[in-house]
């Protein structure tokens, strides 16, 4: 059995996480913010579970991996504030010719809404700069939300400022 290649970069992949089934079908994207939780590991952790206002994450056991329902979740964030392995994130393509990506954001100093970033990719490179249009904090974490190009926004997982 070969090994999943998440394992071994400690990065999954797009293509991974579709054929996990993580990934909301491109129909569900465009009709406007939907979380999508990028974890793959069968660990002790449900906390998005409990945090999710709409009921629409489950598991069936603590070890399962979390899965969300996309016809439930109405995008709001608050998985992303919530999980501790920063694996929660949400993305909005129901604009035409840009995207949305909400992010949580663990370092300082703290993007401010209209502030220029830059967007890092899943392996931290730097891949594009786009627009903060939406700055909140709970539990500690920042999440922030960031207008990317369109061609990003399923690779987009992390922003850093530049002051």
């Amino acid at each position: 059995m070969e090994i999943p290649s998440f394992r071994r970069t400690g990065v999954i992949s797009v293509e991974e996480l579709r054929s996990l089934g993580l990934l909301p079908p491109e129909e569900r994207l465009r009709k406007g913010p939907v979380a999508i939780l990028e974890c793959p590991e069968q660990i002790p952790c449900n906390i998005c579970v409990d945090a999710c206002p709409s009921g629409a994450i489950r598991m069936d056991k603590i070890t399962d991996i979390p899965r969300v329902d996309w016809d439930k979740c109405v995008g709001c964030g608050t998985c992303v504030a919530m999980c501790p392995g920063l694996a929660a994130f949400v993305v909005d393509l129901s604009k035409p010719n840009r995207a949305y990506v909400t992010v949580p954001h663990e370092f300082l100093p703290v993007p401010r809404e209209g502030e220029e970033v830059w967007l890092l990719s899943r392996d931290g490179r730097r891949v594009g700069r786009g627009r903060v249009v939406k700055v909140w904090e709970r539990n500690r974490t920042w999440v922030v939300t960031v207008e990317v190009p369109r061609e990003l926004a399923m690779e987009v997982r992390a922003v850093w400022v530049e002051r």
